[in-house]
């Protein structure tokens, strides 16, 4: 099978890829986005497009982008941070301009099959993904397809309900996982820490500039490697919630594995291991049933690069 381009469009870059049906980036090439959006971010993806393609024989391409994608995977209903893109059928401005099939699907969800295909997830058939970012994405393979639901909007796990009432959620709702599970959760809980702990916080505050606003994920990261009780408080807390969110969707979609990635995952053990007690600790009828793997992504940042090409094969 010929190879294929996968082309992530986040809110500052345009990356696109040249990828084989082994899941091997042969040639990446990097844009920024466009502000305005709209038509220039469609022509902004076409030269991209065009650039790989010069030099590389390729039968389709696939573009993923954060938000609802159709269930034909031609549109962008709507998305959170892309100027004038929704209702865009990208399908239609695309396919004319470059000559080969399109296919459009989101970003959670091609990072699950990339990791589905050839990382994390290669050779299971039902398993769940989770990204902690900025927010918290979500995916889920089902009996080994990828699942998209009535309306191609489906598993937005990190939107489900952990906290009745609790923190606001870009959402609308309250209360959301990834409000207490993402990157940003994490700080907003370190910053929490360290406001009550001021006297237990210099040797952590001052891995960055020693301020609140200066502390960061990989301060965290090295503090709680280096033993740091307030830090290792810290992934405890999240990986509590994290695990708890997680032992609900193991009550209703039983995986046999639980991917963690994102940013978050490069603490490894420090945010896996709570995670894991937690979802024991809050699992429905837990010891009657088997209990799912929770394990960390491997292809890091590529694989929404990677599983985005490979759909677009499909």
């Amino acid at each position: 099978m010929s190879n294929t381009i996968g082309i992530d469009v986040g809110g500052t870059k345009v990356l696109g890829g040249v990828v084989t049906d082994s899941g091997e980036i042969l040639t990446t090439l990097r844009k920024e986005t466009p502000a305005q959006g709209g038509r220039a971010l469609i022509e902004c993806i076409a030269s991209v497009a065009r650039e790989l393609m010069a030099d590389n024989n390729v039968a389709a391409v696939g573009i993923s982008a954060a938000g609802f994608i159709s269930s034909d995977r031609r549109t962008v209903l709507a998305t959170p941070n892309i100027s004038n893109w929704n209702g865009i059928d990208i399908n239609e401005h695309l396919a004319d301009l470059l000559g080969v099939p399109i296919v459009v699907e989101n970003d959670a969800n091609a990072a699950i099959w990339g990791e589905f295909k050839f990382g994390a997830g290669k050779g299971l058939k039902n398993l769940i993904a989770l990204t902690l970012g900025t927010g918290v994405g979500g995916g889920i393979i089902a009996n080994g397809q990828l699942y998209r639901g009535a309306f191609g909007i489906g598993a937005e796990l990190g939107h489900i309900r952990l906290i009745p009432n609790g923190q606001q959620c870009g959402c609308g709702a309250r209360g959301c996982l990834e409000q207490y599970a993402s990157g940003t959760a994490l700080l907003r809980i370190a910053r929490e820490v360290v406001a009550s702990n001021p006297k237990d916080s210099q040797a952590l505050l001052s891995l960055g500039d020693g301020t609140l606003d200066g502390l960061k994920g990989e301060h965290l990261t090295t503090a709680a490697l280096d033993e740091d009780v307030l830090a290792i408080s810290i992934f405890n807390t999240l990986g509590d919630y994290l695990g708890a969110g997680i032992a609900s969707l193991c009550a209703v979609l039983d995986p046999s594995h639980v991917i963690i990635g994102g940013g978050v995952i490069e603490a490894g053990e420090l945010i896996l291991k709570p995670t894991r007690d937690s979802m024991i600790a809050n699992m429905p009828f837990s010891g009657k049933h088997p209990l799912p793997e929770i394990v960390a992504a491997q292809l890091g940042n590529n694989a929404g690069l990677i599983g985005i090409a490979d759909l677009a094969r499909i």
